[in-house]
C-alpha cells in the first residue's frame, strides 16, 4: 500500500514537472513562453527561431499571434494582435541593426513610397545599440498600430495597420514558417 502511494505520488511530481516544462521552451539558452498575455489577450507562440551569421549566434526570434493563422496570407490579413520579439544574445551595433532591418524591409516595394517609407525611417531612427540580452519587440495593436520596445530601440510608435501589415510581409517572406 505504501509502495502505491509513493508510485502515485512520483507520477504526480513528475507530471506537475513536464507541465512546467511545457510552458516554456528553450532555443540557445533563452527561454521562451509557449503563451503570452497582452492587454489582457492571451498570445500563442507561432514560431521560434535562432538567427545565426555565419557561426555566431545572433539572436531569437519568437512570434505570437492572438488568433494562430495557418498560412502567411491569414497571418497578415488578420486584425488580431501580433507579437515578434527578438532577444540578442551578443552585443549588435545601432549601424548593425538598421543595416538588417534596411535590408529585411526594404525589398518591400510597399515601404518604398511614403507614407511607409517615412514609417520605415521612424523605426531605423528609434533603433540604437542593443546589449548581449536585450530585446526589441514590435506589437501590432488593432486600432492602436505597431509599439516598438526593448532596449535594441528608444522606443516608437506607427499608427494604423498598414506599416505592420508591411513589417510582417517582410518578414515572413524572409523568415517563412507556414507551408504555403
Amino acid at each position: 500500500m505504501v509502495r502505491k502511494g509513493w508510485k502515485l505520488a512520483g507520477a504526480l511530481a513528475a507530471l506537475l514537472l513536464s507541465m512546467g516544462s511545457a510552458q516554456a521552451r528553450e532555443l540557445a539558452g533563452v527561454r521562451v513562453p509557449e503563451e503570452v498575455m497582452l492587454q489582457g489577450k492571451q498570445l500563442s507562440l507561432a514560431h521560434v527561431e535562432l538567427q545565426q551569421m555565419f557561426f555566431f549566434k545572433v539572436y531569437v526570434w519568437s512570434l505570437y499571434f492572438e488568433q494562430p493563422p495557418r498560412a502567411k496570407s491569414e497571418a497578415i490579413s488578420s486584425n488580431c494582435i501580433k507579437r515578434l520579439q527578438l532577444r540578442f544574445l551578443r552585443h549588435v551595433t545601432r549601424d548593425q541593426l538598421v543595416d538588417a532591418f534596411r535590408d529585411g524591409l526594404a525589398r518591400n516595394a510597399a515601404l518604398r513610397h511614403s507614407p511607409l517609407s517615412d514609417d520605415l525611417e521612424r523605426l531605423l531612427g528609434s533603433l540604437r545599440d542593443v546589449p548581449k540580452g536585450g530585446e526589441l519587440t514590435l506589437t501590432y495593436v488593432p486600432g492602436g498600430g505597431l509599439q516598438v520596445e526593448g532596449e535594441a530601440t528608444h522606443g516608437v510608435h506607427i499608427g494604423g495597420k498598414p506599416f505592420a501589415d508591411a513589417l510582417f510581409v517582410s518578414w515572413l517572406e524572409n523568415h517563412p514558417i507556414f507551408a504555403n
